[in-house]
């Protein structure tokens, strides 16, 4: 069912001394749609409330990547509805394309709109403001084939990094996983356009933009263009030292990118691929698009031509069909694999994925247990990984300071490091030597050498 929106007023007054608060649960992407939700509110004249003030307005983008992430929505939208009773609230995102009927039903939910129409947020804040006419339904969303539109976004608050939204939806329909009934079929904007935003990104004083989406590498389904075009193109934009790749798949990994990659001054030398199995069985279970051998031959070519790149791996720990022999197979490849860290998620049953017809089903216990055997190992070489960068000097993006005494910023290859707070190096490249060990050993201590 599609909006009827009737008279939209552009005068800002009618939105005076409204305010609103913006909540997201998940990815990157869903921060990025969220802070550009914030960004059109405030264009608009409607205000972030502060801190203890009543909202007019809650707008919630949920996740619903595992049965934890539903959990954890329905949580914060009775968390917000506490604290915000008297608001309007809005739910969009995966949670509510999915399971609209049920998110709906949360006490304290006004409309739920699914991912076709979550851009279409500003239209039904201006329609209840000016025109003082709730939706005909509070439950508003498209069939999964019709989910067509790419909605650019890309977050600029008080970040320093800025995560700019390049591709959307997915076409791979991997037997565990919902994103593809959640956000739709791949898509993705023009190159002109988002070279535009990384230049307004310049414009606005940043200096990193991480690429993000669903599927980035399968950039180009509805333009006809390729994702190494568009890193070529994005690094040409003047005033942005710093392009990050978010999460892109091995088997769109080409040798082209990772060469780019290698000579360019402006891409990090950072990836994160998800291998979700090292056991060549799970992956056909999973209906992978690579076998263990690509996926080995990818982390080889990135660090053969970039030796100190950090490699982040996704992992999924205790997937129906795992059994022991096959979750050995799968941590013997990893450990022979040169990655950094593991990004470990236990598996969870999601509803109407193929994935519930594979036996046998291994038992919560053991999923958690895998976890953390995973998990011990993550954490064994990313202490490898630092501890190998001590006495170096790299340059640092310092991050605006949250509390405490200390500053933070990450080097290119994605090492995070802790500095005496200092309001002058925000938002700042410089050259500092990694010194050692921070006192709860997350991040290594730095010194300035400029």
């Amino acid at each position: 069912m599609q909006p009827e929106y009737g008279l939209i007023m552009t005068d800002t007054d009618a939105f005076e001394n409204k305010t609103a608060v913006y909540y997201t649960l998940g990815c990157k992407l869903n921060f990025a749609e969220i802070s550009t939700i914030g960004k059109e509110l405030s264009a608009l004249g409607i205000r972030k409330a502060r801190q203890g003030e009543q909202a007019d307005f809650c707008i919630i983008n949920t996740c619903s990547v595992t049965e934890l992430a539903d959990k954890k929505c329905r949580q914060m939208i009775r968390r917000i509805y506490k604290m915000h009773p008297s608001a309007y609230t809005i739910v969009t995102g995966c949670y509510a394309q999915l399971r609209p009927e049920e998110v709906s039903a949360i006490e304290g939910v006004d409309l739920v709109l699914g991912a076709e129409q979550k851009s279409d947020v500003i239209d039904y804040v201006k329609d209840l403001v000016c025109k003082k006419q709730k939706p005909l339904s509070n439950r508003i969303y498209s069939p999964v084939k019709d989910i067509r539109t790419f909605a650019p976004s890309c977050s600029s608050d008080d970040r320093t990094r800025h995560f700019l939204k390049v591709q959307d939806g997915c076409d791979y329909f991997c037997t565990y996983c919902t994103i593809p009934f959640a956000r739709g079929r791949s898509r993705n904007g023009t190159i002109e356009d988002l070279v535009k935003q990384a230049e307004r990104v310049a414009e606005e004083g940043g200096k990193e933009i991480v690429l993000t989406g669903v599927n980035i590498g399968d950039f180009g389904k509805s333009t006809g263009e390729k994702f190494i075009d568009l890193i070529k193109a994005l690094e040409q934009v003047k005033g942005i030292p710093r392009y990050r790749i978010s999460s892109i798949e091995p088997d769109l990994i080409t040798d082209e990118i990772i060469s780019f990659v290698a000579e360019s001054n402006k891409f990090m030398p950072h990836f994160h691929i998800p291998l979700q199995s090292g056991s060549d069985a799970v992956l056909k279970l999973m209906h992978r698009h690579y076998d263990t051998a690509l996926f080995r031959k990818k982390t080889e070519q990135i660090k053969k031509r970039m030796p100190d790149a950090f490699i982040g791996v996704d992992i999924i720990a205790g997937t129906r069909g795992e059994t022991d022999e096959f979750f050995n197979e799968s941590k013997t490849f990893l450990e022979s694999i040169p990655f950094s860290q593991l990004h470990v998620f236990s598996y969870s049953e999601r509803p109407h994925t193929q994935a519930l017809k594979i036996k046998p089903a291994v038992p919560p216990a053991i999923r958690h247990e895998r976890s953390r055997q995973l998990l011990d190992l993550s954490e064994k070489r990313l202490c490898e990984f630092y501890d190998r960068h001590i006495g170096q000097t790299a340059g640092v993006l310092f991050e605006h300071a949250g509390k405490g005494p200390y500053m933070y910023g990450f080097t290119g290859n994605y090492i995070k490091t802790e500095m005496a707070y200092q309001k002058v190096l925000c938002n700042e490249i410089r050259t500092i030597r990694m010194t050692g060990r921070n006192k709860d050993r997350t991040a290594l201590t730095a010194e300035l050498t400029d």
